[in-house]
């Protein structure tokens, strides 16, 4: 994995006809416009928000502001994020590149060019926006910030995966969207598409980008200690159902 020193003017032309956002979304009402409409702005040419089991108004105010809107009422981050990419499927060319965006406010995406350039070019198939504030902006708890790192450090000496991050602002290229084969249902996904893609010998880099705090609502995971918990199982589980897969694909001699 490489890391790159990012700056906000890359270089890219403003729009981005072949990027597809695809936003996970569950009673964002407050934000969700503002991020929808700012992506429209940046030049990303199809927003997709994967409503999932919305209670407010997320879905309706999500169309006003000019996204397509996949529904998954069954809760689970992994799912919308499938809801959203089989719309990206569905009766047109696909993408070029999918970016994954958080519909509370908090990815900047002031950022954005710099996080698809290696992907447009083809210097990178998997690009994950590493958040640098965190902690100071209160979007992580403690609690969720250690969580992150001991799911880390299992994954390296379970995987050989070298990241500082499970960022959700990130983004990939179509064919190796694909070819991951992602099922994931729920908080296992981001890390899930990780080890995937290193087990698959993708192209991975990520990005320091700063991390806002929500625009408004509450988080789904790190705003509670109980959640977070659940979500650290999840992930758990994840790291050791990816290391079976991962070794029925090996070969005899590869495990040698």
């Amino acid at each position: 994995m490489t890391t790159l020193d990012p700056a906000p003017d890359s270089g890219l032309s403003a729009a981005f006809p072949g990027v597809a956002a695809v936003i996970p979304a569950i009673n964002e009402e407050g934000s969700i416009g503002r991020v929808v409409r700012e992506l429209r702005e940046r030049g990303v040419g199809r927003v997709v928000v994967a409503d999932n089991g919305s209670s407010d108004g997320t879905p309706r105010v999500a169309a006003e502001a000019g996204a397509e809107i996949a529904t998954e009422p069954r809760l689970g981050y992994g799912r919308a994020c499938l809801s959203g990419i089989a719309l990206l499927e569905a009766g047109r060319e696909p993408p070029s590149v999918v970016v994954f965006v958080d519909g509370d406010g908090a990815d900047a995406l002031e950022w954005l060019p710099r996080l698809l350039e290696p992907a447009l070019r083809d210097e990178a198939d998997l690009v994950i926006g590493r958040r640098t504030d965190a902690g100071e902006v209160g979007n992580a708890r403690a609690h969720a910030r250690i969580g992150s790192r001991w799911v880390l450090r299992a994954a390296r000496i379970l995987h050989g995966l070298q990241a500082d991050d499970m960022g959700p602002f990130r983004a990939v290229r179509w064919e190796t969207l694909q070819a991951m084969r992602m099922d994931d249902p729920t908080w296992g996904w981001t890390l899930q598409m990780q080890l995937r893609a290193h087990h698959l010998g993708a192209r991975t880099l990520e990005i320091e980008v700063p991390r806002r705090a929500r625009t408004a609502g509450r988080s789904k995971v790190s705003g509670s200690l109980g959640i977070s918990l659940r979500a650290g199982v999840r992930m758990g589980w994840t790291l050791i159902r990816e290391r079976i897969l991962a070794l029925r694909q090996e070969g005899p001699h590869d495990r040698e």
